[in-house]
Protein backbone atom coordinates (compact mmCIF):
# COMPACT_ATOMS: atom_id res chain seq x y z
CA UNK A 1 0.00 0.00 0.00
CA UNK A 2 1.42 3.43 -0.48
CA UNK A 3 2.19 5.52 1.81
CA UNK A 4 -0.48 8.55 2.58
CA UNK A 5 0.62 12.08 0.54
CA UNK A 6 2.09 14.75 2.53
CA UNK A 7 -0.49 16.54 0.81
CA UNK A 8 -4.25 16.35 1.30
CA UNK A 9 -5.11 18.22 -2.16
CA UNK A 10 -4.60 16.96 -5.10
CA UNK A 11 -5.73 19.22 -8.49
CA UNK A 12 -6.15 16.98 -11.34
CA UNK A 13 -5.67 19.33 -15.01
CA UNK A 14 -5.54 20.21 -18.21
CA UNK A 15 -1.62 21.01 -19.08
CA UNK A 16 -2.93 24.26 -21.14
CA UNK A 17 -3.48 25.09 -17.41
CA UNK A 18 -0.51 24.17 -15.34
CA UNK A 19 0.96 27.27 -15.52
CA UNK A 20 -1.97 29.46 -14.49
CA UNK A 21 -3.04 26.92 -11.30
CA UNK A 22 0.46 26.70 -10.38
CA UNK A 23 0.60 30.43 -10.48
CA UNK A 24 -2.72 31.13 -8.21
CA UNK A 25 -1.65 27.80 -5.83
CA UNK A 26 1.54 30.32 -5.16
CA UNK A 27 0.22 33.15 -5.15
CA UNK A 28 -2.19 32.38 -2.66
CA UNK A 29 -0.06 30.59 -0.44
CA UNK A 30 -1.69 26.51 -1.19
CA UNK A 31 1.19 24.57 0.01
CA UNK A 32 -1.47 21.79 1.09
CA UNK A 33 -2.29 21.66 -3.11
CA UNK A 34 -0.22 19.32 -5.45
CA UNK A 35 -1.46 19.84 -9.04
CA UNK A 36 -0.99 16.92 -11.69
CA UNK A 37 -1.62 17.90 -15.33
CA UNK A 38 -2.83 15.89 -17.80
CA UNK A 39 -1.17 16.17 -22.03
CA UNK A 40 -2.67 19.45 -23.46
CA UNK A 41 -2.84 17.65 -26.72
CA UNK A 42 -5.82 15.45 -25.30
CA UNK A 43 -8.07 18.50 -26.48
CA UNK A 44 -7.21 16.92 -29.98
CA UNK A 45 -9.46 13.85 -28.80
CA UNK A 46 -11.56 14.71 -26.12
CA UNK A 47 -13.09 11.47 -26.59
CA UNK A 48 -10.06 10.57 -24.35
CA UNK A 49 -10.27 13.22 -21.83
CA UNK A 50 -12.32 11.23 -19.17
CA UNK A 51 -10.93 8.05 -19.56
CA UNK A 52 -7.61 9.93 -18.97
CA UNK A 53 -9.03 11.55 -15.96
CA UNK A 54 -10.36 8.69 -14.45
CA UNK A 55 -7.85 6.77 -14.63
CA UNK A 56 -5.82 9.97 -12.44
CA UNK A 57 -8.33 9.78 -10.23
CA UNK A 58 -7.68 6.23 -9.43
CA UNK A 59 -4.16 7.12 -8.66
CA UNK A 60 -4.81 9.87 -6.38
CA UNK A 61 -7.06 7.84 -4.67
CA UNK A 62 -4.53 4.86 -4.18
CA UNK A 63 -1.68 7.71 -2.91
CA UNK A 64 -3.80 9.11 0.36
CA UNK A 65 -4.92 12.58 -1.32
CA UNK A 66 -8.27 13.39 0.80
CA UNK A 67 -9.81 15.82 -1.51
CA UNK A 68 -9.42 15.83 -5.51
CA UNK A 69 -10.50 18.62 -8.08
CA UNK A 70 -10.34 18.31 -11.47
CA UNK A 71 -8.89 21.40 -13.38
CA UNK A 72 -11.27 20.67 -16.84
CA UNK A 73 -14.42 22.31 -17.96
CA UNK A 74 -16.04 20.10 -20.27
CA UNK A 75 -13.81 20.36 -22.59
CA UNK A 76 -15.77 18.54 -25.55
CA UNK A 77 -16.60 15.47 -23.79
CA UNK A 78 -20.65 15.91 -23.87
CA UNK A 79 -21.05 14.96 -20.68
CA UNK A 80 -18.73 12.55 -20.07
CA UNK A 81 -16.63 13.83 -17.98
CA UNK A 82 -19.47 14.87 -15.26
CA UNK A 83 -20.20 11.01 -15.47
CA UNK A 84 -17.06 10.25 -14.50
CA UNK A 85 -16.93 13.24 -11.63
CA UNK A 86 -20.30 12.19 -10.53
CA UNK A 87 -19.02 8.31 -10.01
CA UNK A 88 -16.04 9.09 -8.56
CA UNK A 89 -17.24 11.24 -5.99
CA UNK A 90 -15.04 14.87 -7.35
CA UNK A 91 -16.17 18.21 -8.51
CA UNK A 92 -14.97 20.22 -11.85
CA UNK A 93 -14.78 23.55 -12.63
CA UNK A 94 -17.82 24.32 -14.28
CA UNK A 95 -18.31 25.91 -17.94
CA UNK A 96 -18.16 24.23 -20.69
CA UNK A 97 -14.31 25.10 -22.00
CA UNK A 98 -11.79 27.09 -20.79
CA UNK A 99 -13.09 30.17 -22.86
CA UNK A 100 -15.77 30.29 -20.59
CA UNK A 101 -14.31 30.47 -16.90
CA UNK A 102 -11.49 32.45 -17.86
CA UNK A 103 -14.26 35.02 -19.16
CA UNK A 104 -17.03 34.00 -16.35
CA UNK A 105 -19.17 31.41 -17.16
CA UNK A 106 -22.33 33.86 -16.13
CA UNK A 107 -20.43 36.77 -18.58
CA UNK A 108 -19.46 34.69 -20.99
CA UNK A 109 -23.04 33.06 -21.65
CA UNK A 110 -24.33 36.49 -21.18
CA UNK A 111 -22.57 36.78 -24.65
CA UNK A 112 -25.34 34.65 -26.27
CA UNK A 113 -24.03 34.28 -30.07
CA UNK A 114 -21.97 37.62 -30.02
CA UNK A 115 -19.23 35.80 -30.35
CA UNK A 116 -20.08 33.22 -32.42
CA UNK A 117 -17.63 34.26 -35.38
CA UNK A 118 -14.69 34.48 -32.89
CA UNK A 119 -11.88 31.81 -32.94
CA UNK A 120 -10.24 32.26 -29.41
CA UNK A 121 -7.00 32.15 -27.81
CA UNK A 122 -5.44 31.98 -24.25
CA UNK A 123 -2.28 32.55 -23.05
CA UNK A 124 -1.29 28.95 -23.44
CA UNK A 125 -2.33 28.76 -26.97
CA UNK A 126 -0.76 31.69 -27.69
CA UNK A 127 2.52 30.68 -27.10
CA UNK A 128 1.30 27.53 -28.76
CA UNK A 129 -0.59 28.50 -31.31
CA UNK A 130 2.00 26.26 -33.83
CA UNK A 131 1.85 23.32 -32.28
CA UNK A 132 -1.65 23.08 -31.37
CA UNK A 133 -3.80 25.10 -34.30
CA UNK A 134 -1.19 25.10 -37.30
CA UNK A 135 0.71 22.02 -37.18
CA UNK A 136 -2.59 19.19 -36.36
CA UNK A 137 -4.49 20.76 -38.69
CA UNK A 138 -1.98 20.49 -41.60
CA UNK A 139 -1.92 24.53 -42.19
CA UNK A 140 1.94 24.37 -42.45
CA UNK A 141 2.02 22.71 -45.05
CA UNK A 142 -1.02 23.00 -46.64
CA UNK A 143 -1.73 26.90 -46.22
CA UNK A 144 -5.15 26.52 -48.28
CA UNK A 145 -6.68 24.91 -45.67
CA UNK A 146 -7.01 28.00 -43.48
CA UNK A 147 -10.37 29.01 -45.41
CA UNK A 148 -11.50 25.75 -45.18
CA UNK A 149 -11.06 25.22 -40.97
CA UNK A 150 -11.31 29.31 -40.53
CA UNK A 151 -13.72 30.45 -43.42
CA UNK A 152 -16.48 31.04 -41.22
CA UNK A 153 -14.59 33.15 -38.52
CA UNK A 154 -14.12 36.65 -38.28
CA UNK A 155 -12.11 37.59 -35.27
CA UNK A 156 -9.63 36.15 -33.48
CA UNK A 157 -10.42 37.08 -29.73
CA UNK A 158 -7.16 37.06 -27.30
CA UNK A 159 -8.25 35.95 -23.65
CA UNK A 160 -5.08 37.14 -21.89
CA UNK A 161 -4.72 35.86 -18.38
CA UNK A 162 -1.65 37.78 -18.09
CA UNK A 163 -0.61 41.49 -19.54
CA UNK A 164 2.61 40.06 -21.60
CA UNK A 165 3.27 42.63 -24.45
CA UNK A 166 5.17 39.18 -25.95
CA UNK A 167 2.31 36.93 -25.89
CA UNK A 168 0.08 39.62 -27.35
CA UNK A 169 2.18 39.96 -30.33
CA UNK A 170 1.96 36.05 -30.78
CA UNK A 171 -1.68 36.64 -30.62
CA UNK A 172 -1.98 39.48 -33.07
CA UNK A 173 0.26 36.98 -35.52
CA UNK A 174 -1.82 34.23 -35.38
CA UNK A 175 -4.86 36.30 -35.91
CA UNK A 176 -2.78 37.51 -39.47
CA UNK A 177 -2.08 34.32 -40.21
CA UNK A 178 -5.20 33.03 -39.94
CA UNK A 179 -6.76 35.99 -42.03
CA UNK A 180 -8.84 37.44 -38.63
CA UNK A 181 -9.23 40.39 -37.25
CA UNK A 182 -7.66 40.80 -33.90
CA UNK A 183 -9.34 41.83 -30.63
CA UNK A 184 -7.83 41.30 -26.72
CA UNK A 185 -9.68 41.25 -24.07
CA UNK A 186 -7.99 41.15 -20.57
CA UNK A 187 -9.72 38.21 -18.24
CA UNK A 188 -6.95 37.04 -15.94
CA UNK A 189 -7.89 33.80 -14.57
CA UNK A 190 -11.76 34.41 -13.99
CA UNK A 191 -13.67 31.49 -12.32
CA UNK A 192 -10.72 29.43 -12.39
CA UNK A 193 -9.39 31.68 -9.29
CA UNK A 194 -12.20 31.16 -6.92
CA UNK A 195 -12.36 27.19 -8.01
CA UNK A 196 -8.90 26.61 -6.26
CA UNK A 197 -10.05 28.69 -3.44
CA UNK A 198 -11.63 25.79 -2.25
CA UNK A 199 -8.64 23.62 -1.54
CA UNK A 200 -8.28 25.96 1.49
CA UNK A 201 -11.65 24.34 2.73
CA UNK A 202 -8.97 21.29 3.92
CA UNK A 203 -7.32 21.86 7.63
Amino acid sequence: MNAPTTKKVLVIACGALAREIGDLVEANGLSHVALTCLPAILHNRPEKIAGAVQAAIGKAKAEGFEKILIGYADCGTGGALDKVCQAEGVTRIAGPHCYAFYWGNAAFAARGDDDMDAFFLTDFLARQFEAFVVEPLGLDKHPELTEIYFGNYARLIYLAQSEDAGLTEKARAAAEFLGLTFEKRVTGYGDLAEFLKATDKVS
